[in-house]
């Protein structure tokens, strides 16, 4: 487990875990679905409009993205090469993807302002977790277990935590508006590369996504 973190702006660190930045929240009433991260979003978007509208609640889109977005390719996103497994690189496809999780959030977020509605739309890094997504190598696996016991790597109530303190911590919801549009990381709001800032290039991707997803 992490035992080493510095308490940010909001008191919380890296070692918190999802029941403390949970502590003294009431999530009574409140609906949570889990999915991957743009097509069921836009699905739901308009009965998540409605609801905000009607039940007075703010809502809430959280992306799960990556400090790894820093690794994406030099352009960003591979629009014109995105099946090419001729120029396939696992860490920068991986760094992608998680930069278009940042991505998608911020041109939501600013769409969601630009209407007026009452959601949230923000991204974050949980942190390097100790999981079983290193399974299929032996060697990095077995270091990463090791590590884990001694320096940064988190357990799953850690790794949980800025996921849940987004989602729902009062912090993120100031009285005037919530904060929308933003990256966290150890439950503190963090810093993105440029990449993940680039309107346009969020706005590209915006629309190349729908070009993938539209049933037509």
């Amino acid at each position: 487990m992490r035992i080493f973190g510095r308490k940010g702006p909001s008191g919380f660190s890296a070692c918190s875990t999802a029941e403390e930045v949970t502590q003294g929240i009431d999530g009574t009433g409140l609906t949570a679905i889990v999915t991957g991260h743009f097509l069921l979003t836009n699905l739901l978007l308009e009965t998540m409009k409605s609801t905000a509208r009607e039940s007075k609640i703010e809502g809430r889109i959280v992306n799960v993205a990556s400090g790894a977005h820093a690794s994406s390719y030099p352009e960003g996103v591979r629009f014109d090469r995105i099946n090419d497994e001729s120029g396939f690189k696992r860490g920068s496809a991986y760094g992608q993807s998680k930069l278009a999780n940042i991505l998608h959030a911020n041109e939501l977020a600013k769409r969601l302002k630009e209407e007026g509605v009452d959601i949230t739309c923000n991204s974050l890094h949980p942190g390097a977790v100790v999981t079983n997504i290193g399974r299929h190598y032996p060697l990095l696996n077995g270091l990463a277990k090791m590590l884990s016991k001694y320096l940064w790597l988190k357990n799953i109530p850690q790794g949980a935590a800025t996921t849940c303190y987004v989602a729902l911590h009062p912090q993120v919801n100031p009285q005037v508006k919530g904060v929308s549009g933003e990256y966290f990381n150890e439950n503190n709001i963090g810093k993105r590369t440029a990449l993940a800032k680039d309107e346009e290039l969020a706005n590209k991707l915006w629309d190349f996504s729908l070009s993938l997803t539209d049933p037509k």
